[in-house]
Formats: C-alpha cells, structure tokens, sequence
C-alpha cells in the first residue's frame, strides 16, 4: 500500500474519531487511542509510541524522539489535541521525518471543532 492510500485511511479513520467522540475537549491519548482502533479495524499495521534513536556525528544521543503512531512503517502520524494550531507541529513532524528517512507524515489536531481543519499533510522531499 503506496503512502497516499494510507493517509487517505487516517485521514476517513481521524474524521470518524473526531465525530463518535463529539469533537474536542478529551486529552491526546484518548484520540489516539480510538484511533489505533479504527486503523487496525481497517487492517493497517500500527506501531504506538515508536522510540527512534538520534544519530549525531555517529553517536548516538540520550534522549531519542518518541513517535506518537507509524503506520504501515510508511507514514508517522502526530496527534494533538489543542484549541490553537501551531506551525510548530508540521515543522517538528517534517524533523521526524528526515530522521527517519520517511516520506510523509500527519498532524491531526484533535481540539479544532471541525477535524477537517486540524488535519495537515507533512512530506519529506517529494
């Protein structure tokens, strides 16, 4: 399954978290929760909480970045869950990508009262 087709997935999975629960209001981890459900529902593979090591200059630093999801090992996905959007968000995931090596990544912003408008795509060099 090619990166485009598994955001389109988050994307419908997110939409329908965001509904079910009735909008903002709950903390981070009870999104991401529901949302690991209705991805695995829809047979995507989902790592939580994903520990990635930061190489500098060949070592190996202290504190490694702690993923919130990678999904089908092909797409990082940060949850939020806050009133404000902050351009910081797609800037740190767009870090998290290039560390990775991955492609593509999402910020879903669990506390906008639309999810539609807390929804924001992150490529890696395409």
């Amino acid at each position: 399954m090619k990166e485009n087709e598994i955001t389109k997935i988050i994307v419908e999975c997110a939409i329908e978290v965001h509904r079910v629960l009735g909008g903002p209001g709950l903390l981070e981890c009870v999104y991401e929760e529901a949302l690991v459900w209705e991805l695995e529902r829809r047979g995507l593979n989902v790592l939580r909480q994903v520990i990635l090591p930061i190489r500098y200059k060949g070592n190996t630093l202290g504190h490694p970045l702690k993923i919130d999801l990678m999904v089908q090992r092909k797409v990082l996905v940060e949850n939020k869950a806050t009133i404000q959007d902050d351009r910081i968000f797609q800037s740190q995931l767009l870090t998290y990508l290039r560390l990775s090596r991955l492609k593509v990544g999402m910020v879903l912003n669990f506390g906008k009262r639309l999810m539609k408008d807390g929804i924001h795509r992150v490529v890696n060099g395409l």
